[in-house]
């Protein structure tokens, strides 16, 4: 009996015993862990914001197409929380190029397309604007934010604009490969005569993206301003297509936007060498690209836009990125 008596004494000393050790691992461990967890810098808690909860049963938007029917989303306003996305972006230290090309006279767009950028163009995420120019001096001075940085790709000019306006692709192929690669994650390729008039952000940023040309938006494919001449490398019949696409704003991955290019590169190569030049130059072969390519996301018009042509329909909420009025003629070819 006393051994009995004995041995529950030691079971009840080592069952005490155990429960103290548990409870100190638990306590110093969880201030250990909490101590961790703020000098390493806890993701979940650093991006954990309040937002609403997606209702499933509510869509987005009822007056728009906000997905292709390959599953790739049509950005308009009030299909997304940037919020979410800006978080998302940063804690993957996302680096954005963006490639305009201030040939010739159109240097004089470049000062009003950086400061425009610098008030609505991925704010708040780490930017190098790639300008490519023939006239280097003549690039403007504009202040920089945190983070953002210029650098000056002098080219050669061509005596006609289409020329100008076929050779980006080979361009942008060119430094993708040799520079971009290794300095950048996104590449947005954008022409100059243009401003960014509301916020344009990383909720644009996917794989490969293309933009709605304003002007067809609401229109068939039999109206599609594609190439129709089977000899063209950019041939589309006019049964074929998705969506008419602008070559003034586009991109992608680094990789992705070097396939791109170098493909329209190659066709625009080998039309010239069968005499034919295909009816809208890079744009009608970027067409093509996205056809047989489908991109990963699509930009609405509020993306593209004209407001002197088109006006300002109710269906556009924002007008991010707007053309600049112009006299083309006055411009092109000098």
């Amino acid at each position: 009996m006393a051994e009995l008596c004995l041995g529950r004494q030691r079971y009840n000393s080592l069952h005490l015993g155990i429960l103290l050790t548990v409870f100190v691992l638990v306590f110093f461990g969880y201030g250990f862990l909490s101590h961790r967890s703020q000098e390493f810098g806890d993701s979940e808690a650093v991006s954990r914001k309040t937002h609403a909860q997606p209702n499933v049963l509510t869509p987005s938007r009822e007056d728009v197409l906000v997905l292709t029917p390959w599953l790739a989303p049509i950005i308009w306003e009030g299909t997304f929380n940037i919020d979410i996305l800006n978080e998302q972006f940063r804690l993957k230290n996302t680096t954005i190029g963006l490639t305009v090309f201030a040939i010739k006279k159109y240097v004089v767009f470049l000062k009003l397309f950086l400061e425009t950028a610098e008030q609505h163009f991925m704010v708040g995420h780490k930017v190098i604007y790639y300008v490519f120019t023939d006239r280097p001096a003549e690039v403007p001075q504009v202040p920089l934010g945190a983070g953002r940085k210029l650098a000056v790709l002098t080219v050669r000019n061509y005596s006609r604009w289409q020329d100008v306006s076929m050779h980006r692709m080979e361009m942008i192929s060119h430094f993708s490969e040799r520079r971009f690669l290794h300095e950048v994650d996104y590449l947005v390729c954008a022409d100059v005569d243009m401003k960014f008039q509301d916020h344009v952000g990383v909720e644009i940023l996917s794989a490969l993206f293309g933009t709605l040309h304003p002007g067809f938006y609401r229109s068939s494919r039999e109206a599609f301003t594609y190439e129709r001449r089977p000899k063209s490398r950019a041939y589309i019949p006019r049964d074929e297509g998705d969506f008419y696409y602008m070559g003034a704003f586009f991109g992608g991955s680094v990789v992705d936007v070097h396939h791109l290019t170098k493909a329209c590169h190659q066709a625009m190569v080998e039309d010239q060498a069968n005499g034919i030049e295909a009816v809208w130059h890079d744009e009608s072969h970027l067409n093509k690209y996205l056809l047989s390519h489908k991109p990963t996301k699509v930009l609405s018009p509020e993306y593209m836009w004209d407001q002197q042509l088109l006006g300002w329909p109710s269906v556009m909420r924002k007008l991010r990125y707007v053309a600049v009025p112009k006299n083309h003629q006055a411009i092109r070819n000098r």
